[in-house]
């Protein structure tokens, strides 16, 4: 008997040591599939495999894998329509243990709306993925955070001879495709909050981060995408322009510097869909809420903006400047117009089908047309909205000819706007021109069937403009059988709605106050300045490579998870990446040898030399970290020679000022700080014990475990922690108040 329960115990302690990755949630999306799980204890890597419905699991790439501190995440990306599963397995010590792994339940993935004159006979697909939604052949991914925006590289082809030149940087890979001899596919696939700090540099001094082509309507097969429900560009917007074949989607934009996104001279083909706009940099007048959310101008054509979600925008798309000859052929579906105040959109010469777009709470007006543009309105629901559809200088953008005349929001001739079963709740006013009634001054021609023509005897009542009845010409326009009206409010505030993966990461309710105001919600403005990524670190990626949480979230403040690119200093062009040190007499050179750092080799150097002088200050202790190119390089820090070991130096830093100076002649590559502050050294308020094999967490709290140079090795909550299979060398584990640093 006694042997029995002997051999029970033992076979529970052997099932209990082999338990399952616990998955928390999954589903799937237009294109794409998600999984979140629970970090298992005594593991810190996995990988994650996909397979279609009766197919093979396939390997994803390992920057799709990610912490958010008390959970794990995996996308997969670049999927054609249909059921899926996923597949996580933890791994230890390089090999997986299949017998822990777990699979989701069936996942469906949907398709991409892809109608809207971006696709319309374009049969290649928009940007770097085909209208399946795979890749096209020989596309190139590259995975693009806050901690390697600067590093990031490919090789570009450049001349007519094929020759490729090498091109460091995301918006220096974009530049090389300027040169206008590379059409490759590309995807720059976006993970947590990029800020303008955080890029290699930005070629739009008005904008921020140019795609351009060499000459009009350049082909470029350009994707910019976020990975799962979290992407943020912040502090700058996109400019395009010259441009073939770009698809931007599902990241947000928060505090450009002027339009979010701007389609600027000559685009043809552009796909914009899924993305959040919030507030530009604020300014005064009609600018209070930043200036264009996405502009659409200068000769674009063949655009469509769809699935998009605008949070109070201003002045939300313009559609046209003054310059374009027209049609163009813009679409705009399934847009949430979010308590937004105009420009949905205002529209110039060109022709623009707007259907199945949700204006909630709109405190100015909604669609405006002028200058002899055509607008096709239908199947949209309005809420709320005290102006649907203008026409510049008549009806009721002029009060139906009452004094004065001016225009409410142009000045401009007008255009014709066709309306077709469209929804409305709220307050409006909307004066039609149809077969029975020919009023002088009115807002919309409100067609009978889809398939009504305008007559040409409707003309504006400023310039005498007509309607060119472009939707009903099966040459020029896409087929396409529009939702009900009534069923587009669940439809883009629904699981497949607009904006971001899971309606992304930020948070906001508006009031019903919002619905007629027009000023800057100081609110809403609170909320995005307070907005942080939780993402905290990437598989794969090392050296802290995302932006850390601020004060009061799971890591204390400075600890050793600084991200990439605060202090972290290269010099790839003969420049210093970053301003927080100081270069005196400093020569740079790309010659004299390498040094690699967390799998990065670099090849620029700052000579240190006689003259040569680097000072920095710190407000806190810190380590010190320097690579060279010589296994025994040494330099002078704060006077005192330093002599490297295996090509680097890790000193400890003293608040205060400190300066970097030549012992012998010797190259440096490579400066970084890391966290060393007291905080680290308070076991009593960490809560940790460590044995010499095993941390003990006694109290069973979150504790994430980092190397000394900031890569996460992950999290768990049990109460030991075995590191019997880590590598010699030093290392941190967190918790809510405090970290624990032991040597292994």
């Amino acid at each position: 008997m006694r042997k029995f329960l002997f051999s029970l115990v033992a076979l529970l302690l052997c099932m209990s040591s082999y338990a399952a990755v616990t998955i928390n949630q999954s589903g799937g999306w237009f294109e794409s599939a998600y999984v979140e799980w629970a970090p298992l204890s005594g593991y810190s890597d996995y990988n994650a495999y996909i397979r279609p419905q009766n197919g093979t699991y396939q390997l994803l790439d390992k920057p799709l894998l990610r912490s958010y501190g008390s959970y794990y995440r995996a996308d997969a990306l670049g999927l054609a329509a249909g059921n899926y599963q996923i597949k996580i397995v933890p791994v230890q010590n390089g090999q997986e243990v299949s017998a822990q792994a777990a699979e989701t339940s069936t996942l469906q993935v949907a398709a991409h709306d892809r109608n809207g004159f971006a696709h319309f006979n374009y049969s290649a697909g928009v940007g770097a993925y085909t209208n399946n939604g795979t890749l096209k052949p020989g596309a190139k991914v590259i995975y693009v955070h806050a901690g390697n925006a600067k590093t990031v590289s490919t090789s570009v082809i450049t001349n007519s001879n094929g020759a490729t030149t090498t091109y460091t940087g995301m918006q220096a890979i974009i530049t090389g495709y300027e040169k206008g001899y590379d059409t490759t596919p590309i995807t720059f696939r976006l993970l947590g909050t990029i800020n303008a700090s955080d890029m290699d540099q930005l070629e739009s001094s008005a904008e921020g981060l140019q795609i351009k082509g060499k000459r009009a309507d350049s082909e470029l097969n350009i994707t910019i995408e976020g990975v799962g429900k979290d992407a943020v560009i912040r502090g700058f917007g996109f400019l395009v322009r010259n441009s073939k074949s770009v698809e931007l989607r599902n990241f947000a934009v928060m505090t450009a510097m002027d339009d979010c996104i701007s389609l600027d001279t000559d685009n043809d083909h552009i796909w914009i869909h899924h993305i959040d706009g919030f507030y530009g940099k604020q300014g005064s007048g009609d600018k209070a809420k930043g200036d264009g959310t996405i502009d659409v101008k200068a000769d674009s054509k063949h655009v469509t903006i769809s699935y998009c979600h605008f949070w109070d925008t201003g002045k939300s798309s313009m559609c046209g400047m003054k310059s374009e000859s027209g049609p163009n052929f813009i679409t705009y579906h399934h847009n949430w117009f979010d308590h937004s105040d105009s420009r949905h959109p205002r529209i110039r010469t060109m022709s623009v089908h707007v259907y199945n777009n949700y204006f909630d709470g709109i405190a100015k007006y909604c669609v405006g047309v002028t200058t002899g543009s055509s607008a096709f309105v239908e199947n949209n629901n309005f809420r709320n909205c005290p102006h649907p559809m203008l026409i510049s200088l008549q009806g009721t953008d002029t009060h139906n000819g009452a004094t004065p005349q001016d225009g409410t929001f142009s000045g401009e001739a007008g255009g014709i706007i066709k309306a077709y079963n469209n929804s409305f709740s709220g307050s409006k006013t909307l004066v039609y021109y149809n077969a029975s009634t020919a009023p002088v001054h009115f807002d919309a021609y409100l067609a009978t069937t889809r398939s009504e023509q305008v007559p040409s005897t409707v003309t504006t009542l400023s310039g005498g403009n007509t309607y060119n009845n472009f939707d009903s010409n099966a040459q020029l326009i896409y087929a396409v059988t529009p939702d009900d009206p009534a069923n587009v409010p669940s439809i883009v505030q629904g699981n497949l709605g607009a904006g971001r993966l899971q309606h992304g990461d930020f948070s906001f309710t508006f009031t019903s106050a919002d619905d007629a105001s027009y000023d800057l919600n100081q609110n809403l403005v609170a909320a995005i300045a307070a907005y942080t990524s939780s993402l905290d670190s990437i598989f794969g990626e090392t050296g802290g490579s995302v932006t850390p949480p601020d004060t009061g979230s799971v890591l204390p403040p400075d600890t050793t998870h600084h991200p990439v690119g605060n202090y972290e200093c290269v010099f790839t062009g003969g420049q210093p990446s970053s301003d927080f040190y100081t270069f005196t007499s400093a020569n740079y050179s790309n010659s004299k040898g390498t040094a690699t750092v967390n799998g990065v080799t670099y090849n620029w150097c700052v000579k240190m030399e006689s003259a040569t002088n680097i000072s920095f200050t710190t407000d806190q202790e810190y380590t010190l970290f320097l690579a060279f190119d010589k296994a025994t390089a040494n330099i002078k820090i704060d006077g005192t020679k330093v002599v490297a070991t295996n090509g680097t130096i890790s000193y400890p830093l003293a608040a205060g000022a400190h300066a970097l100076t030549k012992a012998d002649s010797n190259n440096l590559y490579y400066i970084n700080l890391y966290g060393n502050q007291s905080a680290l050294r308070n076991t009593e308020e960490s809560g940790l014990g460590f044995d010499g094999t095993s941390i003990l967490n006694p109290q069973g709290g979150l504790v994430r475990l980092y190397t000394m140079n900031g890569a996460c090795l992950g999290s768990t909550t049990s109460t030991v922690i075995g590191t019997e299979n880590l590598p010699s060398g030093y290392y941190v584990a967190v918790t809510a108040s405090g970290a624990l640093k032991f040597a292994k």
